[in-house]
């Protein structure tokens, strides 16, 4: 076949795509779906493996989505769900608001909390996708945690900044940095110029918007195969099928409505704590779920009010975390479930200039948490127990010169594998891998061997902390130990823990998992008690010590099957003293004791 003839076929495909009427099949429909899914893991893949900092390109602390050219969230590949649950819409809304002429060759800047964002630490490139007529049809979004982003501390998470411009970041709604697919270097410089180490911050900024020019690239390519006006009907079939779906789901689960209250720890700027409330109304004859989160106190004086987009999501978390079966999560898909915020709220809508710098972690978790654990008591077989609590120093932002590259200064987040997490469900045990509610598992844990080539730090130790799971039939994961200091220079540890007060709780008769802790070990050896958060100085031959909190159980933990309990003992878990205690198991050599058991279990109720 000629090139010409190639070409007439492709033209006639295209066209013929294009006009073709009635609905999508199951395969055309699932074969469309792999293709923009490819879309994004193709923009994954692109800023793991060309972005400069640990963060990003270690722990993968990113997410990249594509959404319709109104705004509607339809592919995120292996994406943060406290990333793009909600927020990805509203920053596009807010982006083509700002700017009517979206043209091929865009590119836009955009980490404001107050429209759309998770919190200003998360930069985000969009980049619209404009057809050969003009016409706006997608857009692709990439966003990623900088390891520094201009607060006034060497921190991403500024804890007790009492508004905005004492958190010091750099905020950008909606920045136009490339014209016709050119950088704008007026705001190159002044990034480059506030941020503590802009050689890193640039190398981000390049890996994110080829990332996002990957995504632009992949979708014109998928255009040019099946038809643009193809693509926009396969997108409101697709958000018709996931929201079919997930109410089909939300019909397994048992109606009802139900208010649980919990609380963040006390915290710099809140010393009593946050009181954080949700009410969740399951309506499975309607196939659709409300979360209330109205009656929670204004935005406090400290960086952990939310975003709405943070707000939103962490409920949505709780809520897809519950259902029975896996589905979508898109636009169609979140049309079944409404959160309900108000303005100036510590959790919903903040105004101006309240402080959001730690708005995708802490209270986040709390109302994600709340949320799975009162479906869980609405009745069996749902839900899950709560997850356990962040940011201890084994995820801390660690800062300083490193005197073997002649004091060049550098700032990282770290991410050990201190920080286990994982609840209880109705179906398994917590993950070790968990992390936390917000990320659920997707990002990666750094390697030691790696983080002390890259910084003058040795990690003494790390270990999982036995009996500290939450115990339950499928019990929470346990939680760990991280012990490090720096070598040659001094360090400065900035984090933020929760959970060391209020730990993750129970859900359906499981118990709650252990308490946070964290510890400044002398040069001598004592140990000191540090407070839950903060920036805290480390000398050579100086360490500081995370412990981290265990997940909650579900279900009652004499109900637990003998064999699994017999199994954490041998990894070393649990004790054989709480093995026969907690969950009435009596464990010898490795191996359950029939007998002792059955006695230890005689006579009790497995409700």
């Amino acid at each position: 076949m000629t090139q010409e003839n190639q070409k007439t076929q492709k033209t006639q495909k295209t066209q013929g795509a294009e006009g073709t009427g009635g609905t999508l099949d199951g395969l055309q429909l699932a074969v469309l779906t792999s293709r923009m899914e490819q879309v994004v893991r193709a923009m994954a893949n692109t800023l793991a493996r060309t972005a400069r900092s640990g963060v990003i390109n270690t722990a993968r602390d990113f997410s990249c989505c594509v959404l319709t050219g109104d705004a509607q969230l339809l592919a995120t590949a292996e994406s943060l769900p406290v990333h793009v649950m909600r927020g990805p819409d509203l920053m596009a809304a807010y982006t083509a608001q700002q700017h009517p002429d979206l043209r091929r060759g865009d590119a836009y800047l955009h980490n404001s909390p107050y429209h759309g964002n998770s919190h200003a630490a998360d930069h985000c490139i969009l980049v619209p996708v404009v057809d050969p007529a003009g016409r706006h049809r997608f857009t692709v979004l990439v966003k990623a945690h900088q390891a520094d982003c201009g607060n006034g501390t060497p921190t991403t998470y500024s804890t007790s900044a009492v508004d905005v411009y004492e958190e010091g970041a750099l905020i950008f709604p909606a920045v136009r940095v490339q014209r016709e697919f050119t950088d704008v270097d007026d705001v190159i410089r002044m990034c480059r110029m506030r941020i503590r180490v802009p050689d890193q911050w640039w190398g981000d900024y390049l890996a994110m918007v080829g990332a996002a020019r990957i995504g632009e690239r992949e979708v014109e390519k998928l255009a040019a195969d099946v038809g643009w006006d193809e693509l926009d009907r396969y997108a409101r079939e697709w958000f018709d099928f996931s929201e079919q779906r997930v109410a089909e789901a939300i019909a397994g689960l048992p109606g009802g409505r139900l208010t649980l209250g919990g609380a963040h720890d006390p915290f710099p700027g809140v010393p009593d704590g946050v009181p954080v409330s949700v009410t969740v109304d399951v309506d499975p004859a309607a196939g659709r779920v409300s979360v209330d989160l109205r009656d929670n106190p204004d935005c406090q004086p400290c960086g952990l009010n939310l975003t709405e987009s943070t707000s939103a999501s962490s409920a949505l978390v709780g809520v897809f975390n519950s259902l029975p079966v896996s589905v979508p999560a898109n636009a169609g898909s979140l049309r079944r479930v409404e959160v309900l915020l108000r303005e100036n709220c510590v959790v919903g809508i903040p105004r101006h200039p309240a402080s959001c710098s730690v708005a995708t972690t802490n209270v986040a978790d709390r109302v994600t948490n709340l949320v799975q654990r009162a479906i869980a008591e609405l009745g069996p077989g749902v839900g899950m127990a709560e997850a356990g609590l962040v940011q201890p120093p084994a995820w801390a932002v660690i800062s300083g010169v490193d005197p073997r590259t002649g004091g060049t200064p550098f700032v990282n987040q770290i991410l050990f594998p201190g920080v286990t997490g994982g609840p209880g469900s109705p179906w398994a045990d917590g993950w070790l891998t968990f992390g936390h509610a917000g990320n659920a598992g997707m990002m990666l844990r750094d390697s030691v061997e790696i983080d002390e080539i890259h910084h003058p730090i040795r990690v003494a130790q790390q270990r999982i902390l036995p009996d500290t799971e939450g115990a339950g039939a499928f019990r929470g994961a346990p939680g760990a130990l991280v012990e490090y200091g720096p070598t040659t220079a001094p360090l400065t540890v900035s984090y933020g823990s929760d959970g060391a007060v209020h730990p993750a709780a129970g859900a359906a008769g499981g118990t709650a998992g252990a308490v946070a802790r964290q510890l400044l070990r002398r040069a001598d050896g004592t140990l000191q008690e540090l407070p839950v958060s903060g920036l805290v100085e480390l000398a050579p031959g100086e360490t500081v010590v995370s412990e981290s909190c265990g997940g909650g159980g579900y279900g009652p933990p004499r109900t637990r099957d003998a064999a699994s309990v017999a199994h954490d003992v041998r990894e070393g878990w649990i004790t054989p003293g709480r093995a026969r205690e907690v969950y009435g198991v009596a464990v010898r050599d490795g191996q359950v004791d029939e007998a002792e058991t059955s006695r230890l279990r005689e006579g009790v109720s497995e409700e």
